[in-house]
């Protein structure tokens, strides 16, 4: 009997009863502007018989509960980019509403965070990486546990590596504080380039951190 397994290249993950798969179509940001984007992605889990509707914490709509056979009509049917839900690769950028919509944020961590979901989402990297990016000090999008984090300030943007809520989870350390808005990509390209480079396989963001040393990966990447 065949044993079934997560079909990275479709985009597909097997849920608990071994049989059926999971999809997530991308949404950067899990911003909809457009609400026939949503009635697209119902009309296919219902033609598809899905088991459920789940809102991801990548901000994300996935379908639940399709059989193998029809995930390349799904997708063809979706004509969406596939969520980067698995693999060892950028998951998701994780963007608050900040000040497209929300009274409190002090940056504009919308458009920070659709430009870097553009740039790096999917991108293939020594393990899974995630970024948050945050409009203001609440943090909504737990920049504080992800690979990557940028937290908005009235000052421009604090940035934080190697933060991860795992198995062992771990803080971020504060790489920088005050980074202009149009200062930020060039430190992620920093970032992101000194991780491909320096960690193991497998190995997340903090877990290079500890192996390195803080002050070490600090001085490396800001030169």
């Amino acid at each position: 009997m065949e044993i079934k397994k997560d079909l990275l290249e479709k985009g597909a993950i097997l849920q608990r009863d071994k049989k059926t798969f999971a999809i997530a179509p991308h949404i950067p940001g899990g911003i909809i502007l457009d609400s026939n984007v949503l009635r697209k992605i119902a009309d296919v889990a219902d033609k598809y018989n899905a088991k459920a509707l789940k809102v991801t914490s990548a901000q994300r709509i996935a379908i639940v509960g399709i059989e193998e056979a029809q995930i390349d009509a799904a997708w063809a049917e979706l004509d969406m980019d596939k969520g980067s839900a698995i693999g060892l690769c950028v998951r998701s950028v994780k963007i608050c509403p900040a000040t497209h919509f929300c009274k409190r944020a002090q940056q504009d961590a919308v458009t920070l965070g659709l430009a870097l979901d553009e740039r790096y989402h999917g991108m293939a990297l020594p393990s899974k990486f995630k970024i948050g990016v945050s409009g203001c000090m609440n943090s909504c999008s737990e920049n504080a546990i992800k690979d990557l984090g940028l937290m908005g300030t009235p000052k421009g943007y604090s940035i934080f590596i190697g933060g991860n809520a795992g198995v062992k989870p771990r803080l971020a350390d504060r790489l920088m504080d005050a980074v202009p808005q149009e200062e930020v990509i060039a430190v992620v390209d920093k970032i992101v380039d000194y991780y491909k480079k320096n960690a193991k396989t497998n190995e997340r963001m903090g877990m290079m951190i500890e192996r390195l040393g803080f002050e070490s990966v600090k001085a490396a990447i800001l030169g």
